[in-house]
């Protein structure tokens, strides 16, 4: 695989309802690198909430765009993997704002994002307004003919919106140029086979410790999965035990011999 094209063909593809990409989200380099070793593994996803607290800011425009760009460039250059960069709202406060940051992404290497519908402090766009942004993602990919995979993030249900709504704004996004809708807020295995059935699309889930079990999740018809947050807290979590092991004089981790 030698193009960026090719990568952005590879990862659009990879999105098969049934039979689901899963991402083990990444915030750095080594993260990237380490992921990307692991058997079986086909693309690389970042993470904007662990990217943003490796800068020491908090999720949710933290970060400027500037350190976006920059973080998702290292993830680019440590693989060969197609990469997907979690792109927050596209930190801009227009749909020519996105359209131009989007173009900046492409420049790093990246081959698809993820662009949600919170804006920054907490409020669910309309829907009229987050369409267009997602109309502006696309056009950026079609003007560096380069066609960048958009995964259309919809937040009504986790802000206040309805089921009707929700599907409302799938499909529009969809319409607009989105490859993939991902939904949040689906409580358990009805509300993803209902997402799936009405969403005109390709559907993308975040699942945790507690979520649908993801062979139940390919079941259904999901074609994508990640994990957002719950990747970094995993890795801290062994690390928190590593350290209170080695502060007890106890035994070595045998995880001190792995080899990067």
């Amino acid at each position: 695989m030698t193009t960026q094209r090719d990568k952005a063909a590879l990862l659009r593809s990879l999105h098969v309802p049934g039979d689901p990409l899963i991402l083990t989200n990444v915030w750095d380099a080594v993260t990237a690198r380490i992921v990307a070793g692991a058997p079986g593994v086909k693309a690389i996803a970042s993470a904007s909430h662990a990217v943003s607290f490796a800068h020491g800011v908090p999720d949710g425009g933290g970060l400027s765009v500037e350190q976006a760009l920059a973080a998702a460039t290292l993830i680019v250059n440590a693989v060969e993997l197609p990469v997907t960069i979690d792109f927050e709202q596209g930190y801009a406060g227009d749909a020519a704002g996105v359209q131009r940051n989007v173009g900046h992404l492409i420049e790093t290497g990246a081959v698809g994002l993820n662009l949600e519908d919170t804006a920054v402090g907490g409020s669910l766009m309309p829907i009229e307004i987050a369409t267009e942004r997602v109309v502006a993602a696309h056009a950026a990919g079609v003007g560096a003919g380069m066609p960048i995979v958009i995964n259309a993030r919809d937040d009504s249900l986790v802000r206040g919106g309805d089921w009707a709504d929700m599907v409302n704004r799938a499909n529009s996004y969809l319409g607009a140029g989105a490859d993939c809708v991902f939904v949040l807020g689906l409580r358990g295995a009805d509300d993803v086979a209902r997402a799936v059935r009405e969403i005109d699309g390709r559907v993308s889930v975040v699942s945790g410790a507690t979520s649908v079990p993801l062979r139940q999740l390919a079941e259904l018809g999901v074609s994508r999965v990640s994990f957002g947050p719950g990747i970094l807290g995993l890795t801290l979590s062994h690390l928190r035990d590593a350290a209170a092991k080695l502060t007890a004089l106890d035994e070595y981790p045998h995880e001190l011999g792995f080899e990067y």
